[in-house]
């Protein structure tokens, strides 16, 4: 069954604990913010707003774990997140030169009408093709890790596989936090969450970018200047046809139409949504956007609409 899903803007303030009361959320609650890294056993302050019977799944330390009673496993993995490393490195090389074309043709003009607009799509083309070739590569370097050390025949692993299935089974709720989206994602699919999920999953920050179907990082305003906003990795793909936007008007130029439209366009068919402070996204029984939702439309805008 697919679980109901809630999208949450930044939770500073948290709303979390109003959020699940008006869900109707009673029983147990699981709580995953192994984004938070080291962090993760400081963990009171979102279990008290999760309820007195919440859990957290301790996925960072049971990873951390495996690693090391698992020494053999320990070194594949680290040549695995190398090999990843190298082959985001150099799409980011390829990726820099598309976008800079893309950019300089979109913002040219005075010339003919048509040929502008059939050279913007060529260039968006080029952008969405190696776009599409990165995941397809990540994804090719990821089933040959997973079907060359065969996860669920290890017996760490296999144990706290179980274990998080036993605890999810009893959970009416998954509460997924943010943080470190890289970190987020490789342990949600080393413990193998997504078959898993309880009837209701509420997330927020990059908990919300792991339940999309690629993760897309962003942030225009980088201390050290624009970073490329690229496809990092494949998540959970509970929420299909969705690019989320945490944080949107902090680390977006929402000002720059020609940026804005350029993120909007590359990504389409998927929706682009705004998860600004206050924003709660309650998705449809069929997983479509509910009217009110904030998107990037193909100019450049921030509109309030729902996916087609």
């Amino acid at each position: 069954m697919t679980p109901s899903i809630t999208l949450l803007g930044p939770q500073r303030p948290p709303t979390l604990d109003r959020v699940l009361s008006s869900l109707g959320v009673g029983g147990p609650v699981a709580v995953v913010n192994a984004g938070w890294q080291e962090r993760e056993s400081d963990d009171a302050e979102i279990l008290g707003l999760a309820g007195g019977e919440a859990v957290n799944l301790r996925l960072f330390a049971r990873w951390m774990s495996v690693l090391q009673v698992d020494p053999e496993y320990a070194e594949g993995e680290r040549e695995h997140r190398l090999v990843l490393d190298e082959l985001q490195q150099l799409y980011r090389i390829r990726l820099d030169h598309a976008l800079q074309a893309l950019y300089a043709v979109a913002a040219r003009g005075g010339g003919h009408a048509t040929v502008e607009a059939t050279a913007l799509e060529d260039a968006l083309s080029a952008v969405r093709l190696l776009d599409a070739t990165h995941v397809a590569r990540v994804q090719e370097l990821h089933d040959t890790f997973y079907g060359t050390w065969r996860l669920e025949e290890r017996g760490a692993i296999a144990g706290h596989r179980e274990e998080v299935r036993r605890l999810l089974s009893s959970a009416e709720c998954l509460v997924v936090a943010g943080g470190h989206v890289g970190e987020l994602v490789r342990v949600l699919h080393l413990f193998h969450l997504a078959p898993h999920l309880p009837p209701r999953v509420v997330a927020w920050s990059a908990g919300a970018m792991a339940l999309t179907p690629r993760v897309v990082l962003f942030h225009d305003r980088a201390v050290q200047g624009a970073s490329l906003t690229e496809v990092f990795d494949a998540g959970l793909d509970v929420v299909p046809g969705l690019v989320l936007l945490p944080h949107a008007r902090r680390r977006l130029r929402t000002d720059d139409l020609l940026r804005m439209s350029v993120l909007a366009r590359r990504f389409a068919p998927a929706s682009c949504v705004v998860l600004d402070d206050g924003v709660r996204v309650d998705l449809d029984p069929d997983g479509s956007l509910p009217p009110g939702t904030r998107l990037v439309d193909d100019e450049g805008h921030i509109v309030e609409g729902s996916a087609a």
